[in-house]
């Protein structure tokens, strides 16, 4: 018995493409991704101004309050730092 010769297949690497799964952002229209990019960069920025502007009244907040105490002769009397001792 001799062996037969077989008919050698090629076997061609797969492409990057063919490896990985169509994703949405190879689906849609460039500018429609380029759109919802836009959008979510001034979501972004809107909760960043929103952000800013909360700690913004946190701050005038604290600040009006000390002011507040500071008129406050009870307040400074009880936290004052001098030590009157009598001699």
């Amino acid at each position: 018995m001799s062996k037969r010769n077989r008919p050698t297949t090629t076997v061609r690497p797969k492409s990057a493409a063919e490896d990985k799964p169509a994703t949405l952002k190879d689906l849609l229209n460039p500018e429609i991704v380029q759109k919802l990019k836009a959008q979510s960069d001034e979501m972004k920025a809107a909760e960043n101004k929103q952000r800013e502007d909360v700690l913004k009244q946190a701050a005038d907040a604290r600040k009006a309050e000390q002011k507040r105490l500071e008129n406050d002769f009870e307040y400074l009397l009880n936290n004052s730092t001098l030590k009157m001792r009598k001699d």
